[in-house]
């Protein structure tokens, strides 16, 4: 040391720096092309001690001595170990990890490398998945998979999201994938699971993949991993994001404002000759005075998440928590959504030979939603479009109207109850308490070999209740004050499954096979209960007590129960890993079927061939990887429900015997011990390609199944004392093309990745029930040598334009006029018919598309990051089912915008859209109530669903090891020709509890619109 200089010491009471021993170690992490790489995790190896590099890639670390090394690992580039010896400054250079095939990839009861998979699995990890504020995972997913078509059928947070994997399979059984979180098949589905426990997701779409899920796997399987502690880490971090949501103005349905409407109704009266009511007579008094009563039943609304996760990795053991709270108020009033989730998952190494584990789960959702989706008169989103917006939402007074009804001089045939109150007052909630927990223990008594028993737990009890006061409805013409009504539902499932598999692994020389075996059984209950109240003295007491009458039809209890027992085997095998064979084989036992025919089998093989190592392709450098994948397997579908195998009897039936009542019970249905599962037969033949040193990666898959023995309620003859009869009938063919590509298109300093897929899918029905070759839908048809569940009506040509026109063309006798609707003599005898042995109906369109892709383009620099997602559909159609109501000729509704277009006479025909008011019901209502092509309209579109910039500020020493900040937009934009309503993707029925099923897809009753949401997110990593 210079003399001159003082000797520093520490302080009293304070510690020291680094012991001598210590070495403080300096330096600077970059890529391939030498630019600084933030985030990257630096680890002393043996220790829990690291850090992170800043946004220039620089860090700074104490290490215990010269023997300490370094790992430095980051997503997307090869983890190096870095000796310190006697260097106190470093500078590394992290090479690109092109071997993403050698990644683990989770499949059914295990898991295999990526480049070893020889069926058609795709998966998605949770770092692709970041940033998108959603609720639920499968908005997350939408645009990523090729073969998965994602729709959001209504924007109710929580619920609404359809998806598919490779088409409908199905007549009446479900068509939704299985769901396996942690290797346990859940009862239910995952709009529910808080997406921040997940850490990858992996799709099985072929039967090769799902063999082993037997009697459920016909719709593909959704295997999803949560998070685990990681080796070697002890990390904590903290997630938020906060957020407004609203409805855009752009592709709003269109109706008329009070103003226009006034005009119309004018027009109306004078265009029949008729007197103008007084109400009408000025229709600019009603200039700046609309009551836009959909848009008063929306709101800009709040949403927020909070998620802390911790995760530790010891000698023996590792642990993983994650706490979540998720807070959504939707942007129709009166809409919470509320999500309390915890998860831990725990495993220890006993022993070298023995491990256990432990997952638990528990979540609290609350959920208020009005009833906002249904038809007319139950979904008051679809009431609100057509109420008359001359009527006032709020009194003189400012205060809610209770109802509106004009004299019926005006055609007002209806009362319509405020739907503002009726959103604000009528109670909807559910309450839903989950357990998801499973545990295990393994031992491996010799080399290669491993046991494993688990038993997994699946708990739900929700409480539903709604209640209705005497001042409000949801219902048109109910005057107020109504009865007060009030439902009490409460729903208990346990599920459990116990699963013992035994794996056994050996390598002789370039041999390599894995042998798994194994039986499981899984049993579940269902316990309802439901109370229907009504006639309440005061609408603030909603209690049972406080309810004069209980409803006893609507009074009821209910138990389902089912059990399933299975027994699996697989074995896969590889030479050298080029050449790879897997088979499977599944045996499943199931208490949902018929007594002659409970047991089914279901078995797969898979071949594969890694191309890119023969000898003929190591000169040809532009080719990195070729895979050639073949399979074909048996899968099935037992999602019928419980009990259809049985004659059910009715016990409340009553009997008149010389003047008393008698109770008794009679036969409702008839039984049939051969019932069995719906069977799909299914190969597949794919193409994984990588070029130039996978900077360009393609796969490819052809597909096509049969699935036979279908789940159908078969017509009998009424002799029989019976409607129908649970059987297997008919056949229906699938086939389908897949494309999945993904490019680095610029590395460096600037790096441009893009992910792109496009799915056709293509089906058609084989045979029904014998004597039987169409099934009807609500305005569809299922017929033997057409696709599935097509729309079917008559098809509109315009308007009668004029007398001669009028005179030339077929007519509906007494019905047509001048300006009517003129539709298609489709059978060429002159007349127009709907319905009987002469009917003029015919397929008109798909609600499927012609194919579904997706496109995400992820870019960096430096810093800063930013990621595009898009997804779209083409060729698919809509029935805009409620333009039966806001396109009544009648006037009786409010109308849509374009009606002012209408046909009023041959010298002003219109648009050619709707047709004439004059004439009444007899005239128009063929045009609203024959459904036909008018209602059917272009549903293809394409919608960036989300867009995140994002900027990550690297390590700050006292505070964090990392730190990254984004704003992100979701439903950013939707790009289409539909005009009915912002959401293309919507499918809805009639009570707007579902999507349609199976037969009736795509039919658009102006559901809850899906916002478009704003947020600024925080990432910290401590």
């Amino acid at each position: 040391m210079p003399s001159g200089l003082p000797v520093t010491q520490p302080a009293p009471g304070r510690p020291a720096g680094p012991s001598v021993a210590d070495i403080r170690v300096t330096g600077q992490v970059v890529d391939e092309k030498g630019a600084g790489l933030s985030g990257v995790t630096i680890q002393v190896k043996g220790t829990t001690k690291g850090t992170t590099t800043d946004s220039q890639g620089n860090f700074q670390l104490v290490v215990p001595n010269e023997q300490s090394v370094l790992l430095f690992s980051f997503v997307g580039y090869k983890s190096k170990e870095v000796p310190v010896g006697k260097q106190t400054t470093l500078h590394v250079t992290m090479d690109v990890n092109d071997q993403v095939l050698n990644e683990v990839v989770v499949v059914g009861y295990g898991s295999q490398l990526k480049r070893e998979i020889t069926g058609a699995v795709q998966t998605l990890s949770s770092t692709e998945l970041k940033d998108i504020p959603v609720s639920q995972i499968g908005q997350k997913l939408q645009g990523r998979l090729a073969g998965v078509q994602i729709n959001q059928t209504t924007g109710k947070p929580g619920q609404g999201m359809n998806i598919r994997i490779r088409g409908q399979v199905s007549v009446s059984a479900g068509s939704d994938p299985l769901y396996v979180v942690d290797g346990f098949p859940i009862t239910g589905n995952i709009a529910q699971l808080n997406p921040d426990e997940i850490e990858d997701i992996s799709i099985l779409k072929d039967a090769a993949s799902t063999s082993l899920y037997g009697s459920r796997a016909a719709n593909g399987v959704v295997l999803i991993t949560t998070k685990k502690g990681k080796i070697g880490q002890t990390n904590v971090s903290f997630d938020a994001y906060a957020g407004i949501q609203q409805v855009p103005k752009h592709g709003r349905l269109e109706m008329m404002n009070a103003q226009e409407f006034a005009q119309f109704k004018k027009e109306y009266y004078q265009d029949g000759g008729q007197a103008v009511p007084t109400e009408f007579q000025n229709p600019e008094q009603y200039a700046g005075k609309n009551n836009d009563w959909y848009d008063a039943l929306l709101r800009v609304a709040p949403i927020q998440s909070y998620t802390l996760s911790v995760s530790s990795n010891k000698e023996r053991s590792n642990t993983s928590l994650v706490a979540g709270v998720f807070n959504q108020q939707g942007v129709v009033i009166n809409n919470a959504y509320k999500r309390y989730s915890l998860r831990l998952n725990s495993n220890y190494n006993l022993s070298d030979r023995v491990a256990v584990g432990f997952n638990v789960a528990p979540s609290y959702v609350y959920d208020n939603t009005p009833r906002s989706d249904g038809d007319r008169g139950t979904g008051i989103l679809f009431n609100a479009l057509h109420t008359w917006p001359i009527m006032p939402i709020r009194d003189a007074n400012g205060e809610l109207t209770k109802y509106n009804q004009l004299p019926s001089s005006t055609g007002n045939i209806y009362a319509y109850p405020n739907w503002v109150r009726a959103a604000k007052e009528i109670t909807n909630e559910t309450k839903n308490t989950n357990l998801l927990s499973n545990a295990y223990i393994t031992y491996s008594p010799i080399k290669g070999l491993s046991l494993k028993s688990t038993i997994n737990i699946e708990y739900l009890n929700s409480k539903y209740f709604w209640f209705n006061p005497s001042t409000a409805t949801a219902n048109i013409n109910v005057p107020i004050p109504t009865t007060a009504v009030s439902i009490r539902q409460s729903v208990e499932n346990i599920s459990w499954l116990n699963e013992n598999l035994a794996t056994y692994a050996r390598s002789f020389g370039d041999h390599h096979f894995e042998l798994l075996g194994g039986f499981t059984n899984q049993h579940f209950r269902q316990d309802v209960t439901r109370i229907t109240a009504n006639t309440y003295s005061d609408d603030r007491l909603p209690t049972i007590q406080g309810a004069i009458n209980i409803d006893r039809t609507g009074t009821n209890n209910q138990v389902n129960a089912w059990a399933l027992t299975s027994y699996l085997s697989r074995l896969t095998y590889n030479y050298k890993g080029k050449y790879l064979f897997t088979a499977a084989i599944r045996t499943d036992g199931s208490s949902r079927f018929g007594s002659n025919n409970r047991w089914g089998t279901f078995p797969s093989a898979s071949l594969g061939w890694v191309v890119s190592d023969e000898n003929f392709l190591q000169s040809v450098r532009q080719v990195s990887f070729a895979k050639l994948r073949a399979s074909y397997g048996v899968i099935g579908n037992n999602n019928i429900g419980n009990y259809t195998q049985y004659a059910l009897v009715n016990n409340t039936v009553n009997a008149v015997f010389g003047g008393n009542v008698a109770t008794g019970a009679a036969v409702t249905s008839l039984s049939n011990p051969n019932l069995g599962w719906e069977t799909t037969k299914q190969f597949d033949f794919g193409l994984d390609l990588g070029l130039f040193n996978d900077r360009i990666q393609l796969v490819y898959d052809f597909y096509t199944k049969r699935t036979t023995n279908l789940l159908y309620a078969v017509q009998i003859p009424q002799e029989a004392g019976f409607t129908n009869f649970n059987d297997n009938i008919g056949e229906i063919k699938f086939w389908g093309h897949e494309i999945a590509v993904n490019t680095k298109n610029t590395t460096g300093r600037f790096k441009w990745n893009t992910s792109a897929n496009i799915s056709f899918n293509r089906n058609k029905v084989m045979a029904l029930a014998p004597g039987i070759d169409r099934v009807y839908g609500s305005f569809h048809i299922t017929q033997v040598g057409k696709p599935f569940g097509q729309f079917y009506g008559l098809v509109s040509q315009g308007m009668y334009m004029n007398q001669e026109d009028l005179n030339s063309s077929p007519q509906i006798p007494g019905r047509s006029a001048v300006g009517t609707i003129k539709l298609k003599d489709v059978n060429g005898d002159g007349v127009i018919t709907y319905g009987g042995d002469m009917d003029d109906r015919t397929i008109l369109g798909s609600p499927f598309p012609k194919f579904v892709y997706g496109l995400t383009n992820t870019f960096q620099f430096g810093s800063w990051d930013m990621a595009i997602v898009g997804s779209g559909s083409f060729g698919n159609k809509l029935w805009m089912r409620h333009l039966y109501s806001t396109a009544n000729l009648d006037g009786v509704f409010n109308m849509v915008k374009k009606a002012i277009h209408r046909f009023r006479s041959p010298q002003d025909p219109g648009d050619g859209i709707f047709g004439t008011t004059v004439g009444g019901g007899n005239f128009t209502g063929v045009e609203r109530d024959w459904p036909n092509s008018h209602f059917l309209y272009d549903a293809s579109y394409f919608t960036i669903k989300n867009i995140t910039v994002g900027y990550n500020f690297g390590a700050m020493r006292k505070f964090f090891k990392s730190a990254r900040l984004y704003a992100s937009c979701q439903q950013v934009y939707v790009f289409t020709k539909y005009w009915g309503g912002n959401n293309p993707e919507t499918s809805a029925q009639g009570d707007g509890n579902g999507d349609g099923g199976n037969l009736s897809q795509g039919v658009d009753l102006s559901n809850y619109p899906v916002p478009r949401t704003y947020t600024l997110g925080l990432n910290l990593k401590f």
